[in-house]
């Protein structure tokens, strides 16, 4: 059951997909499109689930769910990943590369690989106040203020000299 991102509670859940590339327009009413259908019909075992999603920065795809109308399942989780799956084929992108790291340079959105993350942090090209997208957020409310975050507030820290 499909409802405006807006009005999902701040503990709903969130899955942050983010591409290899920037999505054109036309990709964005492509996924919006594909993303409302999908939610409308994502169920737990026949019960609906009351999600929605946000596109950021022409490059993420949020998806996230209302817990407290109905809990997620592991087969629920398991529908969500073949949609975005289905996306990535239809699409030509990557949404699913744990082992890519995002950042900004000023107002660019930079996407490398972990392993040269490492080294830009060592040669210190990125630095503790380099602003990172902490994907591994879990709610709306993590999502809305601890998303975007100086690399020292985040799991990125570790890489930092």
């Amino acid at each position: 059951m499909f409802t405006a991102y807006k009005n999902l509670p701040n503990n709903s859940r969130v899955w942050i997909y983010q591409s290899d590339r920037e999505f054109t327009n036309k990709e964005i009413e492509f996924i919006s499109a594909k993303a409302e259908e999908f939610i409308n019909q994502w169920t737990r075992h026949g019960d609906d689930l009351k999600g929605s999603f946000t596109i950021k920065y022409n490059q993420f795809l949020v998806l996230a769910v209302d817990e407290s109308f109905n809990n997620v399942s592991g087969c629920s989780i398991d529908s969500s990943v073949r949609f975005i799956q289905q996306l990535e084929n239809e699409l030509q992108l990557d949404l699913m590369n744990k082992m890519n790291v995002t950042f900004k340079d000023n107002d660019t959105i930079n996407l490398v690989k972990l392993s040269d993350f490492q080294n830009f942090a060592k040669e210190r090209k990125v630095t503790s106040e380099t602003i990172v997208f902490n994907n591994m957020v879990n709610s709306k409310e993590e999502f809305e203020n601890n998303w975007e975050v100086p690399a020292k507030e985040s799991w990125h820290k570790r890489f930092l000299v």
